[in-house]
């Protein structure tokens, strides 16, 4: 509990100030639907609960793209903390694989901390917190909502999806509309059915009030 109450601190440390999307409490929200999910299948509890807690510590979207930063803060961190090289690794490997935009990137055959870290990180980006963060990171971007000329984007590589400026509206389909499909856990998939549904419904009553329908 040491090493995991360090961990928190030193998160809130880096994160404070952060966008709210991306700020403390969303990792505190994927730590604990990684332990869930945990309790359901397995895996080794120390890496889910490092990985997750470390996932956003320097996500590359507020540091110009710079996807090694987050790798050197973990290693010099866990290193201080005396935490073995394996499972340094291990928590390494998550973070630089676990993300949208590297999923064509990465293994094929991934190890089952990664996916359960994966899924919470997922599961946190759609339902009623997905459509709240969605806004919030669109108006931090200054994005337009909707545009009804504007479509989606659709099957963007990685570069497309990172210098993506697109609508919040598209980001629905351009991604968050994708996780169920792209989750590996069963419990993860359970829990992402009634949230998908709930975007579904958001979506429908969005263009009704936007055409002014009834």
């Amino acid at each position: 509990m040491e090493l995991i109450n360090k961990t928190i601190d030193l998160v809130k440390e880096k994160l404070e100030g952060t966008e709210s999307g991306h700020d403390w409490f969303h990792i505190e929200r994927v730590w604990k639907l990684s332990l869930h999910i945990h309790e359901k299948e397995g895996g080794d509890k120390l890496v889910i609960e490092l990985a997750a807690l470390l996932h956003d510590i320097a996500d590359p979207k507020f540091h110009n793209g710079d996807e090694t930063i987050a790798t050197k803060i973990v290693t010099e961190f866990l290193t201080e903390q005396k935490v073995d090289q394996e499972t340094i690794d291990k928590v390494i490997f998550i973070i630089e694989n676990m993300s949208f935009k590297n999923r064509n990137d990465a293994p094929k055959d991934l190890p089952l901390e990664l996916k359960i870290v994966q899924d919470a990180d997922r599961l946190d980006a759609i339902g009623a917190i997905g459509i709240a963060r969605t806004f919030n990171f669109g108006g931090y971007k200054n994005n337009l909502m909707y545009h009804p000329e504007i479509q989606p984007k659709l099957a963007q590589s990685k570069e497309e999806y990172k210098k993506s400026n697109g609508t919040t509206i598209n980001h629905f389909y351009e991604k968050l509309l994708l996780l169920k499909d792209l989750l590996n856990t069963k419990t993860a998939k359970e829990i992402a059915e009634h949230r998908h549904q709930f975007m579904l419904q958001f979506l429908d009553e969005f263009y009704k009030e936007w055409n002014v329908t009834f």
